[in-house]
């Protein structure tokens, strides 16, 4: 077994040690914020991590009405113009805590004298000791190029601490059951996607609400793991004019969870289905080319992104590519 598809199958273990030891810590950490409620968050992230990012600006909005903003990092290191941050939460997202300027926008949040947080898998690197709060993933070491584990652990963090906010012990509960949501998610079949996204060149990827993030890390994952030119959009997006790419040669990847976003998603899957594009849809519905196990809307990400990197898996694996090293991609990439 490649070491990537051994770390698909560590998910289910990871989230669960990681909702029991920093339990003590984001639970400090919210109650430092709810005496002090940040007017917005600011999130530095790159490549998996910014699509962590973007479950953020869901679900943050979604359970605690914060409005969550992107970092720019350019601004920080190439431009000196680093924004006005008062009343922000700064929060840092990277597994190693390595990229130059992604540690660059947490240290300004420090120096700016605002909260900051970093969630990382490495408690001693650059991001983490520039933040005032740490949420160390303990993944254990992720060797495969392609983020799994990490990513999963990446948008629990980010879970807990909004339900955390929120203050509502539903969310909690509903959390602590996603590790065997996860285990269960694993063990459905994928094979007659992976049939389907075999021969593709060029794919869409949709999701919306919670689930746009997944669409972006899907996209991402075909894309390192396969070479396939996978473009990631919410349905609407996709509607506007993207759409024209669709055919015989060229799919749509559509995540539908149960949810208020599946009507928008199940449009755009009919939309593609009438230019004669290949389909492949996850969801909890009976027949679905890639089931889904049923979660929680605001967690459905955690879940529907397992069989996201089994599809690219399976897909890389039939074409011949060495998935633990796709293409001569490297594990840390440090930007500026």
């Amino acid at each position: 077994m490649s070491i990537l598809r051994g770390e698909i199958a560590e998910q289910p273990a990871v989230l669960a040690r990681l909702l029991d030891a920093e339990a003590d810590s984001i639970e400090a950490l919210s109650a430092r914020l709810r005496r002090d409620p940040p007017r917005f968050v600011l999130i530095g992230a790159r490549g998996s991590s910014d699509n962590v990012a973007r479950y953020a600006q869901h679900v943050l909005g979604h359970l605690c009405r914060i409005p969550v903003a992107l970092a720019t990092p350019s601004l920080y290191t190439l431009y000196g113009t680093a924004p006005r941050l008062d009343g922000a939460l700064v929060i840092g997202i990277s597994q190693s805590g390595a990229s130059p300027d992604v540690t660059a926008v947490v240290a300004d949040g420090t120096a700016q004298d605002q909260v900051t947080v970093a969630i990382t898998n490495d408690r001693e690197s650059p991001m983490a000791r520039t933040a005032a709060h740490v949420i160390e993933l303990g993944t254990g070491e992720e060797r495969s190029v392609a983020a799994t584990k990490t990513y999963t652990a990446s948008l629990a963090a980010v879970a807990a601490l909004a339900a955390a906010l929120a203050g509502t012990p539903a969310l909690r509960d509903e959390l602590r059951a996603a590790p065997d949501a996860i285990a269960a998610q694993l063990a459905l079949p994928v094979d007659a996607a992976v049939d389907v996204a075999s021969g593709w060149q060029r794919c869409a990827v949709v999701g919306r609400g919670a689930n746009y993030a997944t669409a972006f890390e899907a996209a991402l994952k075909v894309k390192e793991l396969t070479g396939i030119a996978a473009e990631p959009y919410s349905p609407p997006d996709l509607m506007h004019g993207p759409v024209a790419v669709l055919g015989a040669d060229n799919g749509l990847l559509a995540f539908a969870p149960p949810g208020a976003t599946a009507a928008g998603v199940a449009e755009a899957v009919t939309e593609a289905g009438r230019r004669g594009a290949p389909v492949i849809v996850a969801s909890a519905d009976p027949g679905a080319s890639l089931p889904l196990v049923r979660m929680p809307e605001w967690l459905s990400p955690l879940g529907a992104v397992i069989p996201a990197q089994l599809l690219a898996a399976g897909v890389a694996e039939r074409r011949g590519i060495e998935v633990d090293r796709p293409f001569g991609l490297s594990k840390v990439t440090r930007t500026t």
